[in-house]
């Protein structure tokens, strides 16, 4: 049987929720709508390039937002440490370019993985812990708002993907 990506329930979260509520709904809800650009379609559909010349794949995308949720939280707030997740010696891209169809589960299940390891990490932190990253010091609030623009930024990709790939559109 082939494996296609699940559906995904987007939930919106409050427009009136104090900081801490609100920066982690936004966040969760991009997290998801990323997620429901890529529901329904198989490992092959996931892999395909639809936006010549870009290397923009929906794949790709969840693949790289695996990587920066281990990078942002785990490794630089958390002060965790890992080999990479994709291999140095392919390139900067790798998480775009090196797909795999056949292991499109495993590379959507890992950016699940590193959102709940995430939610983790920060579920009793407070949004002024801070970190130092390049001689500047980074709150955690600073993360939360740089991964809503990451992912917004990369929904807006995934729209254009998902259209190539079958014609869906939407929100």
């Amino acid at each position: 049987m082939t494996w296609t990506a699940p559906e995904v329930t987007r939930t919106s979260g409050s427009l009136v929720a104090d900081e801490r509520e609100m920066l982690t709904g936004y966040l969760a809800w991009f997290r998801n709508c990323l997620l429901h650009k890529c529901a329904g379609l198989t490992g092959e559909q996931l892999a395909q390039q639809t936006v010549k010349p870009s290397n923009l794949t929906l794949l790709g995308l969840i693949r790289h937002m695996a990587k920066v949720e281990r990078v942002w939280f785990r490794e630089r707030f958390a002060g965790q440490s890992f080999d990479p997740m994709y291999d140095p010696a392919k390139g900067k891209d790798a998480d775009f370019e090196d797909l795999d169809p056949s292991r499109a589960a495993e590379d959507y299940a890992r950016l699940v993985e590193e959102c709940r390891l995430a939610d983790e990490i920060v579920a009793t932190a407070s949004l002024d812990d801070t970190f130092v990253h390049g001689g500047e010091e980074f709150s955690l609030r600073l993360i939360h708002l740089h991964m809503i623009g990451e992912y917004a930024r990369h929904t807006g990709h995934a729209d254009l993907v998902r259209e190539g790939v079958d014609g869906a559109t939407g929100w």
